[in-house]
């Protein structure tokens, strides 16, 4: 195997999103990953860094049908047939188009033999002019002072992670909407494109603040814009959802950089753990 980007999962890590997300090819547009226990919801791989690892092979199969390009991504449409265990997974690449806007490849991630994800992946090139136009929450571009910090648990000890504390009602065992906002930075290393993709996974699931089980939510499809490189700094994020109507929900995830321009853009359809 040929290292495209291979970074170790093991101990420490003192750059933990960097060390979850290399991959390696394997020839012929297949690629490999390892699914470590830096990224992780109970005992499966975390659906955003399953996303940044989708994106990198489909970037990577480009890369290999016209070399040099080095696109960026600009839209990840994943289908989740299973969840995979920690562990290593395939990931098979097909360029379905190659254009001078927009390129367009399938990705498949295996483990054991068994499809887990199938993804389409759109790539291009990022606007580096500032927007026409944006209607974006107001959130302020760093964590206030009462800001509800989860300490080193779950996902937050691989991340700088803060909760907006007035939505966040199902932490202190209340009720309210499902919307929840928050601010997320990488832990040792500079925020980029591939993190904002993973940010736009990186809340709760709102229908926490429903009531009921507080439990794994699974998605089943999840498509992510990505629509800036982020400026260094938080990231600011909100989710909600439209409508919960067991046992479906869904949400919507808005990203802004520090400089308060839009840079992803999450939509996912998930099994919701509320009582039936």
């Amino acid at each position: 195997m040929t290292a495209v980007d291979v970074r170790s999962t093991s101990g420490a890590a003192a750059r933990p999103f960097h060390d979850a997300n290399g991959i390696e090819t394997l020839g012929n547009g297949r690629y490999a990953a390892e699914l470590g226990p830096l990224w992780t919801v109970g005992t499966k791989a975390h659906g955003g860094l399953l996303l940044v690892l989708l994106a990198e092979a489909g970037l990577a199969g480009i890369d290999a049908e016209v070399p040099g390009s080095a696109p960026d991504p600009l839209s990840v449409a994943a289908d989740f047939l299973r969840a995979p265990d920690l562990g290593p997974v395939e990931l098979d690449t097909e360029v379905l188009k190659v254009g001078r806007t927009a390129s367009v490849v399938s990705v498949r991630m295996t483990q054991g033999g068994r499809a887990m994800l199938a993804a389409t992946v759109t790539a291009g090139r990022l606007p580096d002019d500032e927007p026409r136009w944006a209607d974006l929450p107001e959130l302020s571009a760093e964590p206030p002072e009462d800001a509800t910090d989860p300490g080193v648990a779950g996902l937050a000890g691989s991340c700088e992670l803060k909760f907006d504390t007035p939505p966040f009602a199902f932490a202190r065992g209340e009720q309210g909407p499902p919307v929840l906002r928050g601010w997320v930075r990488p832990r040792g290393e500079p925020v980029d494109v591939l993190f904002a993709l993973l940010a736009g996974d990186i809340l709760p699931p709102v229908v926490f603040n429903l009531g009921g089980r507080v439990g794994w939510a699974p998605t089943v499809q999840l498509t992510a814009l990505l629509r800036a490189r982020p400026a260094p700094g938080w990231l600011r994020v909100e989710s909600r959802s439209r409508a919960v109507a067991n046992p479906w929900f869904d949400e919507d995830v808005t990203v802004i950089d520090a400089a308060g321009r839009l840079v992803c853009q999450a939509r996912q359809l998930a099994l919701s753990p509320l009582v039936r």
